[in-house]
């Protein structure tokens, strides 16, 4: 029986492998270790908790717990019919308070669970940096948990390791991926490259679920400790920020018998599309579609089919629901019928493969020509010593915009952070003039969104700031790099 028959819901399988292998491991975080019988219990008396005290329609998770127990505080609020909102556990109190402003507050009588019931609440970054909320209903997962499966085998199938916050969707679908399929997930209350090299050592999690970020610090700790390959590993599913494909033959190496798969996708659609991690593939290049995923790209205001890039919509069973606490800023998702864009722009090639230029919102124009800033970012991002890199335009008389670059310091124990010049002779050697800043800046404390990505509109923000001559305690972290 496959998990899509035990039921509709994300949860349903649980009760079946609590009868079927009950003292199998469902969940280990290095100091809980619940069988899924025990899981199984524990979210039941979570679910009947909820029911008899008539909890709202939706309950915010307690992200100060510990991570085992936010599962089961998750898993038990969907039971009984609820959705279940993820915070991040670094938000400000009043972020915190705004996001609880957002969700129904009376108490509730909810019937049990189906496939279109929302059963998850999650938050990205809009472009002021507040938290936008998105739902999600019970089909959209388990349709992207069996086209997982149906893609990539036996492999994701098998036991995970998700070592990153399950307020990141990307571990939270990988926690719930491994006990749909049965196979159990270890995780992690904060991501540790050496627990994560240990755990994966001992061959105990034959897929990882993880963002190319850990990636890195897996192979510069395993490359500074000697450590030997890890055999155990066979797939290895990458997401949350494109993959630095140029250290593809390094990844395989610490990783010898695993499968590498760049997967793209967002909060609001689930998977979009995948490929095989190729050195020799261009960074723009995101993969075919899923197999139940189809893709049209609408040109341009003023431009015909084929003339460049355009927004990119999908359709799938796999697209969210809305967005909580009514969002429409500039990051928001397009709708038109069954079809959504996130705003990315892209296109798709003569071998159908879809190709990425970035979102619609950060295009520059400057001398004339659209420039996508994530593709000058990917190129300096894979210059040594580069620990960040984030693209901004400022006004020119002439150009129209002035592209700059602000750099991320490195840590201590890397390579050390270049200089101006060697930033500009590397994008010159691998992109067109236009795309290469003219100027850049050190940024001393590198700012991240809520989902731990670069918050471009943060360092927008301070390179207006410093160049005003306003700066405060914040933007003086910034400064001319030479």
């Amino acid at each position: 029986m496959t998990p899509g028959a035990m039921g509709a819901g994300i949860h349903a399988p649980l009760q079946h492998w609590a009868t079927t292998r009950g003292e199998a491991v469902a969940l280990d975080d290095g100091h809980t270790r619940l069988s899924f019988a025990a899981l199984h219990d524990a979210v039941a008396q979570a679910a009947e908790r909820l029911t008899r005290e008539r909890a709202p329609a939706s309950v915010l998770v307690d992200d100060q717990a510990p991570v085992t127990r936010q599962v089961i505080a998750f898993l038990g609020i969907v039971a009984s019919g609820r959705c279940a909102a993820l915070g991040d556990p670094d938000w400000a109190p009043a972020t915190r308070d705004k996001v609880r402003s957002w969700l129904p507050s009376q108490p509730a009588t909810m019937p049990p669970p189906g496939p279109d019931t929302p059963f998850y609440i999650g938050f990205t970054s809009g472009s002021s940096g507040t938290p936008k909320g998105f739902r999600r209903h019970h089909r959209s997962w388990t349709e992207s948990f069996q086209v997982c499966l149906d893609t990539f085998g036996a492999d994701a199938a098998a036991c995970i390791l998700a070592p990153g916050r399950i307020s990141h969707s990307l571990f939270l679908f990988g926690v719930l991926l491994g006990l749909w399929s049965g196979a159990g997930v270890v995780l992690q209350q904060r991501f540790s490259a050496a627990a994560a090299l240990d755990t994966l050592g001992q061959g105990r999690t034959p897929c990882l679920v993880t963002v190319p970020s850990q990636l890195l610090m897996m192979m510069e700790l395993a490359a500074r400790r000697g450590l030997p390959p890890v055999q155990g590993v066979r797939l290895i599913l990458i997401s949350g920020a494109p993959w630095m494909r140029e250290r593809t033959a390094a990844l395989r190496a610490l990783f010898p018998a695993a499968r590498v798969v760049e997967f793209y996708g967002a909060s609001e659609t689930s998977f979009i599309s995948w490929m095989d991690a190729d050195a020799a593939v261009p960074a723009q290049v995101v993969g075919r579609p899923f197999a139940n995923v189809e893709i049209r790209i609408r040109p341009q205001q003023g431009k015909a089919d084929g003339g460049g890039p355009g927004l990119i919509f999908v359709r799938s069973p796999m697209l969210f629901m809305d967005y909580v606490g009514g969002h429409a800023d500039a990051t928001a998702a397009l709708h038109d019928g069954d079809w959504l864009s996130v705003r990315d722009m892209g296109h798709l090639d003569a071998a159908g493969r879809l190709c990425l230029q970035g979102r619609q919102n950060r295009m520059l124009v400057t001398q004339g020509k659209n420039l996508f800033p994530e593709e000058s970012e990917g190129v300096l991002a894979s210059c040594p010593g580069v620990a960040g890199i984030s693209v901004q335009g400022l006004s020119h008389p002439v150009r129209g915009q002035e592209i700059v670059g602000i750099v991320g310091l490195p840590a201590a124990t890397a390579v050390p952070c270049p200089g101006a010049l060697q930033l500009a002779n590397w994008g010159r050697a691998r992109l067109e003039s236009y795309k290469i800043p003219k100027r850049y800046f050190v940024c001393d404390s590198w700012p991240l969104t809520a989902s731990g990505k670069t918050d471009h509109t943060r360092l927008a923000a301070l390179l207006r700031t410093h160049l005003a001559g306003t700066e405060d305690g914040a933007a003086a972290c910034l400064r001319p790099l030479h």
